[in-house]
């Protein structure tokens, strides 16, 4: 199982382009869907806790996923494998960069990159939305959020702990009476 959960999560790390918001809907392909390792549930839960902890997402995701499976070892396992070939790539770039820095094929290989690292994170925003059952009804709360930081600078903290709050009311006075 260690090998197979080092091979999954170095394979997702590898071949995942713009961070790990965009790997979610690979990870989920992987976990999910072909190994059957965590329940779709589970996954959103698992997405939510990695996304609240400090630190990189791919990372904290990876360790949840690794641990929940295999304990300690696990989320070692699997954070290894998909820290690595990031580490591995950015050694060799740092490597060899100012030789192709200013070279105008590779200034416009990142321009082109850009536009489907947006598309990357946008298909599992979307996913994630409809998972959690984010509906039009709803979906002024992420939008209201994602503003107030945007427009306002105000606190991501703050909206979270709002956020928070807002559920916890929601769930303990609100809806039972529904």
């Amino acid at each position: 199982m260690y090998k197979s959960l080092f091979t999954t999560f170095f394979q997702i790390g590898m071949f995942t382009l713009g961070g790990g918001y965009a790997m979610i809907p690979i990870i989920e392909a992987e976990v999910v869907d072909k190994h059957k390792w965590v329940s779709k549930e589970e996954f959103l839960d698992l997405i939510a806790i990695a996304q609240s902890c400090p630190g990189v997402f791919a990372a904290n995701i990876s360790i949840f996923i690794g641990y929940k499976l295999r304990k300690v070892w696990g989320a070692i396992i699997t954070c290894l494998g998909t820290c690595l070939p990031s580490f591995l790539i950015i050694l060799l770039i740092a490597m060899f960069f100012r030789q192709f820095q200013d070279n105008p094929v590779v200034a416009s290989i990142f321009r082109g990159i850009r536009p489907a690292v947006v598309a990357l994170i946008a298909v599992p925003t979307f996913n994630l939305a409809k998972s959690a059952k984010i509906t039009w009804a709803t979906c002024w709360i992420p939008i209201a959020g994602a503003l107030a930081i945007w427009l306002l600078g105000v606190s991501p903290i703050l909206i979270i702990l709002l956020a928070a709050v807002g559920g916890y009311i929601y769930g303990a006075l609100i809806k039972p009476t529904e």
